[in-house]
């Protein structure tokens, strides 16, 4: 997965917007004002995306590629490289994740507004 293959990915979610609140090198994703995203616009090939504390430490075990979130919660964030063994449909399966923890953490009419 490129750079722009994951931007379309992301945009391609219900209601996800595109933002640099961190400056022209940081490209953040996020739902009703939540980041479920973050990269490097920089070409470090990994990107940032939150995620269940079990299912984390778990993704940590199993993959190289997944490691603590990078100036995140490393709770809840996992940074994750797109250079490595790991397939698009695992990357997006994370994304996935992300989104989806974002999504449900909003008020239920927010949700069908963007459904």
């Amino acid at each position: 997965m490129d750079i722009e293959s994951l931007r379309e990915y992301c945009l391609a979610k219900p209601g996800a917007i595109e933002a640099l609140p961190f400056g022209d090198e940081t490209l953040v994703f996020k739902v009703c004002d939540k980041i479920f995203l973050l990269t490097s616009l920089k070409g470090s090939g990994s990107f940032n995306v939150k995620c269940d504390p079990e299912k984390a430490m778990t993704l940590r075990e199993e993959f190289t590629e997944v490691q603590p979130g990078y100036h995140m919660n490393k709770k809840h964030w996992n940074t994750v490289s797109m250079k490595g063994k790991l397939t698009t449909h695992q990357l997006k399966e994370m994304i996935d994740h992300s989104f989806a923890l974002i999504f449900n953490s909003l008020p239920k009419s927010k949700q069908q507004s963007l459904s």
